[in-house]
């Protein structure tokens, strides 16, 4: 098992044995007020930290930039496990809570699902973990091949709760607005937090948001070593750096260099460069980054497959880098996209309250766009359900791609096609995972577009959880806070329509930024843009790829045709879709090796350092 982790355990004697199977060499054991076992792993001290009140316990882990004295203030609040409520909904940052309170129990996540909350039931005793491969481990668990179908024929970009579901069988996910609660060896699941209503204008909502982002970068430097933070030259990143540099003048900020000579991230990154006049700046050239898709063999995790493979080697030359030049913090502006820049479906409640403002958004996506207006007004008049979408996905599983320029205005964020190598096992498992989520699925907002929105970040939060991990090995704890709760909150709460619109490029953030960043880079209108360099990195490294599936896990499960999977990676790629979808495929199969061996990666004792 690759990394860091923990196990909670509840406060009973049942559960006290469950903690000698955990997977680790040499574990940490935090206690209940009792004497037992409470938490269970390997972690920093700065990565978990614990305020005691009488019978009272709270830890929180993760990135929590909240005082010791503050915690104590909250933790001094609780009696029961409900009023854990009131502590976390005050907490900043993204991390876990845990809370032993007389005897009573509960864990939770993040609300975005940054952070994860894993349970399963061993011995007649529920436990959690925030890893699904550490309860797999505790439990022998086998692969749920059917989950692992589902990402083969979905293309891998599974929207949540699809991909919520682990990729091991017995083991379940905690949904991120839920928390567990243990009744003795029995744990059940309730729903803590709702998304606010989104009624705050654009003026009142942007305050809300730099107040938000204010409060979160306030002290984001670690305990030891530097703080560091990405600058593109795009909106997200550079917001957090100068946010940043308010208190922290002197961190270090990065930037990969450009390959292509259309993209204008230099440009603007250099304007902001010459603001952060204390900051150091490493810029790396692009020829002293490996390629992408460079080592394409090369196993990132071993809970769940790793999402980023073409730029995996990038990722880990990055954080030795930064762990080099003594950066134990890293920011990046993961999130920003999904939060900002709201997903069209807002256009289906803002057609029915101001039909007019409506059609204007319409006819100016049209023109920026080329939507076809008369596909996308009809689409409008009828939003279905999400049960529905659901179901349209099963049945549509194996169509051809839909026209490009559609906009994508159901329940989903985009639909989900087969790609031509899946096989009929895998579309049919698909289908059946499909119909499932449509029968108990329910929608996470009764906005159209905040639910889109919640759906975005729910869907990649746990990919970014995941990039965290080559950081955290080189000594670097990654930190987006985009995701963070507070953060996500502020921004929900605005009216959609108002912060999206064809017109400005990110206005809430530009708004709520204003003052702080460089005009010029509010002002952007254009995203970097690196398809040549994917296609480049794609042909260098094609027969490292054709090797790879040569003699392939996911065939030999009867998933994937490599015959046709190999003639799609020889033919001429018009775009490149082809590398987008190669990506997740990479990362299953790395992923069935490893878990499929005969002494499984998952399962060996693994006591590494965690990051500092």
């Amino acid at each position: 098992m690759t990394g860091a982790g923990f196990v909670v355990l509840p406060d009973t004697a049942a559960a006290a044995e469950a903690h000698t199977v955990a997977p680790w060499a040499s574990p940490r054991v935090l206690s209940h007020a009792s004497g037992r076992p409470w938490l269970v792993g390997v972690w920093s001290p700065a990565e978990l930290r614990v305020a005691t009140a009488g019978p009272v316990q709270v830890a929180v882990a993760g990135v929590c930039p909240v005082t010791a004295t503050r915690l104590s203030e909250l933790t001094a609040r609780i009696r029961t496990v409900s009023d854990v409520d009131a502590l976390a909904a005050a907490l900043p940052g993204a991390c876990h809570v845990v809370a032993s309170v007389g005897g009573q129990v509960r864990v939770q996540g993040s609300l975005t699902g940054l952070r994860r909350v894993f349970h399963t039931r061993i011995a007649g005793v529920d436990i959690a973990a925030d890893r699904a491969d550490v309860l797999a481990a505790m439990t022998g668990a086998g692969i749920d091949t059917g989950a692992l179908a589902v990402r083969i024929a979905c293309g891998g970009l599974l929207p949540s709760p699809l991909a919520d579901q682990p990729l091991w069988s017995g083991i379940d996910a905690l949904a991120p607005d839920h928390c567990l609660v243990w009744d003795r060896e029995r744990a059940r699941t309730l729903r803590w937090w709702r998304p606010p209503a989104p009624e705050a204008p654009l003026l009142a909502g942007a305050q809300a948001v730099r107040d938000a982002l204010t409060t979160a970068l306030h002290d984001r430097t670690p305990d030891e070593g530097r703080l560091s933070s990405d600058l593109s030259g795009g909106m997200d990143s550079t917001s957090l750096c100068f946010l940043a540099a308010r208190n922290t003048p002197e961190l270090l900020t990065f930037r990969w260099g450009e390959a292509e000579a259309g993209n204008d991230d230099a440009a603007f990154a250099a304007h902001s460069i010459s603001a952060l006049d204390r900051a150091e700046h490493l810029v790396v050239p692009p020829g002293d980054l490996p390629p992408l898709f460079a080592d394409p063999d090369a196993l990132m995790d071993t809970e769940e497959p790793y999402p980023f493979v073409r730029t995996a080697a990038r990722t880990r030359h990055t954080a030795r880098l930064l762990a080099d030049r003594g950066a134990r913090r890293h920011l990046a502006g993961h999130g920003g996209d999904e939060l900002f820049t709201p997903f069209p479906g807002y256009l289906h409640p803002l057609l029915r309250r101001r039909p007019l403002t409506a059609l204007r958004h319409v006819r100016g996506y049209a023109a920026l766009k080329r939507w076809p207006v008369l596909h996308t007004l009809a689409a409008l008049t009828r939003p279905g359900d999400e049960a529905a979408w659901w179901r349209a996905q099963a049945e549509h599983l194996t169509d051809p791609p839909l026209r490009k320029r559609r906009p994508s205005l159901g329940w989903g964020l985009w639909p989900l096609r087969a790609p031509s190598w899946a096989t009929g096992t895998a579309t049919d498992a698909a289908r059946e995972a499909l119909r499932r989520t449509a029968d108990r699925s329910r929608p996470l907002s009764t906005d159209l577009g905040q639910h889109q929105t919640l759906v975005a970040l729910r869907t990649s939060a746990p990919w970014y959880r995941l990039l965290a991990r080559p950081f955290a090995e080189a000594g670097v704890q990654l930190d987006s806070p985009f995701f963070d709760d507070r953060v996500v909150e502020a921004v929900l709460g605005v009216r959609v329509h108002e912060h999206a619109g064809p017109w400005r490029y990110k206005p809430l953030l530009a708004d709520a930024m204003r003052g702080i960043v460089p005009a010029s880079v509010l002002g952007r209108g254009t995203k970097g843009e690196f398809s040549d360099e994917a296609s480049t990195g794609l042909r260098r490294n094609l027969p490292a790829i054709l090797d790879l599936f040569t003699d392939s896990a996911l065939a030999a499960h009867d998933l994937i045709d490599p015959g046709r999977l190999r003639t799609q990676l020889l033919s001429p790629q018009a775009d490149n879709a082809m590398g987008i979808a190669l990506e997740p495929l990479i990362g299953c199969e790395l992923w069935l090796r490893a878990a499929t061996r005969p002494t499984p990666a998952w399962r060996s004792d693994d006591a590494r350092t965690p990051a500092p």
